[in-house]
């Protein structure tokens, strides 16, 4: 990595895990300062970067854009080069958008952060920003694309500004993350034109989860599947989920087709990248490891292309809730290095990405499944199967269960 000049600067925002700020680190970003409310989160920022990402006070946004300014961080408006962040998703979620009831989008109380993001952008009049979540964020009933292009209208009317925004939906495979993994990216410049989306480096290859965890050195005992359905996971093959027990798998018909949620009972496949982490998984919800349990905190790190080492705080639920809902880095490196490029002139010739995950050479078979345990042979019946999106109790539309990247 080479620049004329010092690394352009970050503000982050909504840190959590810090897998954003790895990335942007990695594409030659240096931190101002981070904001993020969450104590527990807090301390795995600080537990892994100490001062070098420094913690803002208070970490409640809300609270914290009131005093907040240019000054405070020792620079003028217009001098930050980016402002980066990924609002909290729930009001923008999928969950969201198969229930009227759940539909608020940005009359969420949720999404006041974001407003108070924006709020940043006039305040210190950054040359770029960066926003990460759902793709529920900018497409759909609860969108937030027309917020903030009103608002970014208003920035730029009152200070002079050109700003615009670019935004994709993005798998984090396409570029190298061993987990299918679809977020929206948007971009956002100052008086620079058009932003040069990355393009894909393994659409047609992908890094599988073998090669992320496949053989991962454990620091801690691997838990154990617990619940009504854990003896129920060996009968299912690799890459499958409850499906295989219906009248359209090749199982036994134990389940009505597509009645539950496609994460129900879904398992990791060697060859194949992981489908989607999530934030608050229950019993019996995957992905499951293909020796039939639950993830290790490793492995969920792995496949969110974190460092395996990197110290996560708190209890395993709290844990899992923060790799859950971390952004990849090596998504974030890579977008980074396209700001980085077209905003700053700093060029990355022969440099590989930090956060890349080698394609082993060897792959092992995978593990066949069992036979139906008695204690479920029972449950075998003649099932509906789901009537259709939006006709059922838990509907589901075609194209998820074909990318089954559920956030």
């Amino acid at each position: 990595m080479s620049s004329s000049g010092p690394c352009p600067q970050v503000l982050s925002a909504f840190s959590g895990l810090g897998g954003l700020d790895l990335g942007l680190e990695a594409a030659g970003f240096s931190h101002v300062g981070c904001i993020e409310k969450d104590e527990t989160a807090r301390r795995s920022l600080k537990a892994n970067r100490g001062d070098a990402w420094p913690l803002l006070e208070p970490g409640d946004i809300s609270l914290l854009t009131k005093s907040l300014t240019p000054a405070s961080l020792g620079m003028t408006p217009g001098q930050l080069e980016l402002l980066a962040g990924g609002p909290p998703c729930q009001p923008f979620s999928k969950a969201a958008q198969w229930s009227a009831s759940a539909r608020t989008g940005l009359e969420d109380v949720r999404s006041d952060c974001l407003r108070d993001f924006l709020s940043l952008v006039e305040g210190f009049l950054p040359r770029a920003v960066l926003i990460e979540n759902v793709s529920g964020f900018v497409r759909g009933p609860v969108s937030a694309l027309d917020e903030i292009e009103t608002t970014l209208q208003r920035i730029n009317k009152r200070n002079g500004t050109n700003y615009t925004q670019q935004y994709r939906i993005v798998d984090a495979a396409i570029h190298g993350v061993p987990q299918h993994r679809r977020r929206a990216i948007i971009v956002i410049t100052r008086d620079c034109g058009r932003f040069t989306w990355p393009k894909a480096t393994h659409a047609g290859g992908p890094i599988r989860a073998w090669d992320a965890i496949g053989e991962l050195k454990q620091s801690d005992p691997a838990p154990k599947a617990v619940g009504k359905w854990a003896q129920l996971l060996p009968s299912i093959p690799e890459g499958w989920n409850y499906l295989w027990h219906t009248r359209n798998g090749g199982g036994r018909p134990l389940f009505g087709y597509r009645t539950r949620f496609w994460s129900f009972l879904l398992k990791l496949a060697k060859d194949q990248p992981s489908w989607t982490l999530p934030a608050q998984p229950g019993p019996s919800t995957g992905p499951f490891h293909w020796d039939n349990r639950p993830l290790t905190i490793q492995e969920m790190l792995r496949l969110q292309s974190l460092p395996a080492d990197w110290v996560v705080e708190g209890d395993y639920r709290e844990q899992v809730h923060q790799v859950g809902n971390a952004t990849p880095p090596l998504l974030a490196e890579v977008v980074g290095r396209a700001i980085a490029t077209q905003l700053f002139g700093i060029s990355f010739k022969g440099k590989r990405l930090q956060y890349r995950i080698a394609r082993r050479d060897s792959l092992p078979r995978a593990t066949k499944p069992t036979s139906v345990p008695q204690a479920y042979v029972s449950l075998e019946g003649d099932y509906e199967d789901q009537p259709g999106a939006g006709k059922g109790p838990k509907p589901r539309a075609a194209s998820q269960v074909v990318t089954a990247s559920s956030s």
